[in-house]
């Protein structure tokens, strides 16, 4: 009787074994494994001058509120740098540039969609609020006595002071060349130069940092701004131009000191 007890104790043991291995193979997967994590945020990549910076950030914001689960990015800089790293293959969708000549870097290299002008601009002298040269007019910027910034000739800032200083028939000799009117503007704001040669829209976007002094001559180098979506951009990418053409977009523009092309 003890022997046949323990036998069916041990069949005991083995059944309840077997029934505990058979309910973890089928059971249903356990509630506490991690949900699937939400979409990634749509990202839009918007490559745009240095002289856009602030319209086209409040402009991004204004976009991220009306499309949800957007997210936008800019990289700011020179016209012609950015020309320059579209066409080697960096990551944009829109291309907003300070002159059409940067443009055409980018449509010759068959990257650039339709291309409309959505503003102009133009360039003021740019003082020191105290303006300790003396500046008043463009033939002052000739004395050798007074520190000129300029932007290089190759981005669209540089191209239109050469303009402007030849319709005017003078010779400026800056004691800097920058690669964007940021870095140009910045050389005065600091006092490194008595004057410098920007756009006026970043005069009004300094706030007080720096004084404008507008020259006739500058009538004839202003620079229209055209923008584009680029190749394979997605459908965001046009959204995001359409809010630049609107009257919305018109209202931050000609707000911040740019002219109706």
């Amino acid at each position: 009787m003890k022997r046949l007890s323990l036998v069916a104790a041990i069949a005991s043991v083995f059944a309840l074994a077997a029934c505990g291995s058979s309910s973890t193979d089928g059971a249903a997967p356990s509630s506490a494994a991690p949900a699937t994590s939400a979409a990634a945020p749509a990202e839009l990549t918007v490559f745009a001058a240095a002289s856009l910076t602030g319209t086209f950030t409040e402009l991004g914001e204004q976009f991220e509120a009306a499309n949800p689960g957007t997210k936008v990015t800019f990289n700011f800089g020179s016209s012609a740098t950015l020309a320059q790293q579209i066409t080697q293959g960096a990551p944009a969708a829109v291309f907003a540039a300070a002159s059409p000549a940067t443009m055409k870097t980018v449509a010759d290299a068959g990257l650039a969609g339709t291309q409309t002008v959505f503003v102009k601009n133009k360039l003021e002298i740019a003082v020191p609020p105290d303006n300790p040269a003396k500046v008043e007019n463009l033939k002052d910027l000739t004395d050798p006595k007074v520190k000129v910034a300029l932007c290089a000739e190759q981005v669209p800032c540089g191209a239109a002071a050469v303009k402007a200083l030849d319709a005017a028939g003078l010779k400026v000799t800056p004691v800097t060349l920058e690669q964007d009117v940021k870095a140009t503007l910045t050389k005065v704001e600091l006092g490194e130069v008595d004057a410098a040669l920007v756009y006026k829209t970043d005069v009004i976007a300094s706030a007080g940092k720096v004084t404008g002094i507008p020259f006739p001559e500058a009538d004839q180098a202003i620079n229209d701004y055209p923008i584009a979506t680029l190749k394979d951009a997605p459908a965001l990418a046009q959204k995001f131009v359409d809010l630049v053409l609107s009257q919305q977009g018109k209202d931050v523009l000609t707000k911040a000191g740019f002219e109706a092309p």
